[in-house]
């Protein structure tokens, strides 16, 4: 999924060059936002053995750094570099879609 999720990130960058690197750089990072906030939880949630109340710990504070990550990589990318909010939007919602993909066809 992670995998999906940059791809998807190449793609919509690619897509939005056509209006300007800038537009490019924050469809790209938003969507970059997403795969790395999937890698975390990801880490997170799969980190060590334990019984299920470690186990939950892990995924719900996988959860909270996912969160984490994207929020203060959208202040940065907004705020910090102001790089225009459509295109890190649309970088952020395509990369979840990959998400929404990913539970409908569980295989």
């Amino acid at each position: 999924m992670i995998l999906l999720q940059l791809a998807v990130a190449v793609a919509v960058g690619l897509t939005f060059l056509m209006q300007g690197p800038r537009e490019a750089l924050a469809a790209t990072a938003g969507a970059a936002l997403v795969a790395l906030g999937s890698a975390l939880l990801a880490w997170r949630s799969f980190k060590g053995l334990g019984g299920g109340g470690t186990a939950m710990w892990h995924v719900l504070s996988g959860l909270i750094l996912k969160w984490i990550v994207i929020f203060g990589g959208l202040i940065a990318i907004l705020g910090q570099w102001k790089l225009p909010p459509l295109a890190a939007i649309t970088g952020l919602v395509a990369a979840y879609a990959i998400n929404l993909l990913a539970f409908r066809f569980k295989g």
